[in-house]
């Protein structure tokens, strides 16, 4: 590491510290589901017409924009070990996510875990027999308050008015505060080139480099085509994974979210978790 880095990482790491840093609003495009990389632009939403009307005493008023969330139906994955790693490698292979044994250098988008990992605010004391011989899907969260945004010194982490929690390769300098900052676990450090350990390359995605922090994107570059995420597309006959704007009653997930009794990741943290799984 160069002596200008080195100096950078350091002021960096004090800015941080202080609490100086924000992340900058991200410009949304036309349709607002499309993740624009237009990162630490203008927001251009202007208040609407109606905007100074009071909302009545005692109603809540409705959420406006697009709130992108994710329903894991782990009752679907129940004894088919081989769905979760459906999933996991439909992830691995659209994003060049690289292939590393050795548990230092691993790099994790979508993983899985232990119940009692994965929910370590509920209790497993007699958890039922299904819990402990099944793994749970992990991804990160795309909470509404992002910890990993707030202590990034370069915003290279940022959340998109969509509420997708980004990454942009180019502004991380690797001091992982970000890995800190999470505490879901969900950010992977690149320790080593990724790229010899790339399976199988796929051109329409960057791959990453040495010194650099990635996760879970919520296949933004997928929904900005108008696709689905990875994972659901893998698993969708099973109907194990259900994506969609939390913000429209009449979504699928919407209607799966005020039907089935959902937990959360951590929830006393108050990160708000846009990841819900149905155990």
């Amino acid at each position: 590491m160069d002596k200008q880095r080195r100096k950078f990482l350091k002021v960096a790491g004090a800015t941080a510290l202080a609490g100086i840093s924000a992340p900058a609003v991200v410009k949304l495009t036309s349709s607002p589901a499309i993740a624009s990389s237009e990162h630490g632009a203008a927001t251009g939403h202007e208040a609407p017409a109606d905007a100074h009307k009071a909302v009545p005493h005692g109603v809540e008023e409705a959420p406006k924009g697009v709130r992108l969330g994710l329903v894991v139906d782990m009752r679907k994955f129940y004894g088919k070990p081989e769905l979760l790693d459906k999933a996991i490698a439909a992830c691995n292979k659209v994003h060049n996510v690289p292939q590393i044994d050795n548990k230092k250098s691993e790099i994790k988008w979508v993983w899985k875990a232990p119940f009692e990992n994965v929910f370590p605010e509920h209790s497993s004391s007699h958890s039922s027999k299904i819990r402990k011989e099944n793994d749970f899907l992990v991804m990160c969260n795309h909470c509404d308050e992002p910890p990993c945004v707030r202590v990034c010194p370069t915003q290279a982490t940022y959340r998109l008015p969509n509420g997708i929690v980004a990454m942009d390769f180019h502004r991380c300098i690797g001091c992982r505060f970000c890995m800190m900052g999470c505490p879901y676990g969900a950010r992977s450090f690149n320790w080593e080139n990724p790229r010899p350990y790339i399976k199988e390359y796929n051109p329409d995605f960057p791959s990453r480099m040495r010194g650099v922090v990635e996760k879970c994107n919520f296949c933004g570059e997928r929904i900005a085509l108008g696709k689905e995420p990875a994972c659901l597309e893998a698993v969708k006959e099973s109907g194990a994974i259900v994506f969609g704007d939390l913000n429209d009653p009449g979504s699928e997930i919407r209607e799966v979210l005020d039907k089935e009794n959902t937990i959360q990741r951590k929830p006393s943290l108050g990160t708000k978790p846009s990841v819900f799984y149905i155990v």
